[in-house]
């Protein structure tokens, strides 16, 4: 089964905090609760974890790092506006697509950009 979302994907966040904002997918973390769905994306909901000092690290710490937001809050970009990444309109020039399947005469599953004003590309995932 193909999902909407994969490790590695582009999406731009659609609700809360972040919307907007780009990135890339790090991690899923998946349930069989669909409340428990939840996706760690690249410099989005960045949060400070402190650590205890050690004996390899005597003062201790401030680490940042990514904190996950729910999966339903992310959308896939797609393929043909995301070229606009990283510019300075970037979150009105790259879109949101949802995503649809479609199989190749190879018999290869392949994920689609589907809805009105999409362009129908292929959307291939960049592993991190």
């Amino acid at each position: 089964m193909l999902s909407r979302i994969r490790k590695g994907d582009m999406v731009k966040v659609i609700a809360g905090k972040y919307k907007g904002k780009t990135g890339r997918v790090l991690k899923l973390i998946t349930s069989d609760d669909e409340k428990k769905q939840r996706v760690i994306v690249e410099g989005i909901n960045m949060q400070v974890k402190n650590r205890k000092p050690t004996q390899e690290n005597q003062a201790g710490s401030q680490e940042k790092r990514e904190g996950s937001i729910h999966i339903s809050n992310v959308m896939p970009i797609d393929p043909a506006t995301s070229s606009h990444i990283g510019s300075k309109d970037e979150a009105k020039l790259v879109k949101g697509t949802r995503v649809g399947t479609k199989v190749l005469p190879d018999g290869k599953k392949v994920r689609v950009a589907r809805g009105k004003d999409r362009s129908g590309d292929i959307i291939e995932t960049k592993e991190a």
